[in-house]
């Protein structure tokens, strides 16, 4: 039996903002929301698709320099992000992806709450940031 695995080296662009540098962990997870459509008669649940309900939930490094995390993401609270993309690894060309790399892009989805300070003494200070909502769509081209 084939198997396939691969090194976690995640790829994350807010916008044209490369942020991969100082993520340390993602995760995506694709949601449709079940609606019951069980009609009268029926002799078990019957279920169709609704609307999505994607969240994606990224920790990363807080850095407070210039065109780094907490910079980039504080203008973003309380409102819709324009896009999103994670892929498991950074494409060989930019904005290219394929079967094996797919690029995740979710867009309109809302982050309510950007964590300020996470500090412990003698460690890095991380953040984790939780992205609700939104269209999620997969470029394998």
């Amino acid at each position: 039996m084939a198997t396939s695995t691969y090194l976690s080296n995640p790829n994350v662009l807010f916008g044209a903002v490369d942020l991969s540098d100082q993520c340390t962990s993602v995760q995506l997870n694709q949601t449709i929301e079940a609606l019951e459509s069980t009609a009268f008669g029926g002799t078990a649940r019957v279920y169709t698709a609704g609307l999505q309900a994607n969240e994606l939930t990224i920790t990363m490094f807080a850095s407070y320099a210039a065109s780094e995390s907490w910079i980039t993401l504080s203008t973003l609270v309380g409102t819709q992000i324009a896009s999103i993309i994670v892929s498991p690894a950074a494409p060989t060309v930019p904005g290219t992806y394929s079967a094996t790399n797919p690029g995740f892009t979710l867009v309109g989805g809302y982050l309510e709450t950007l964590p300020v300070m996470n500090a412990s003494m003698g460690e890095l200070a991380t953040m984790d940031i939780v992205i609700t909502g939104g269209v999620l769509t997969v470029d394998v081209t």
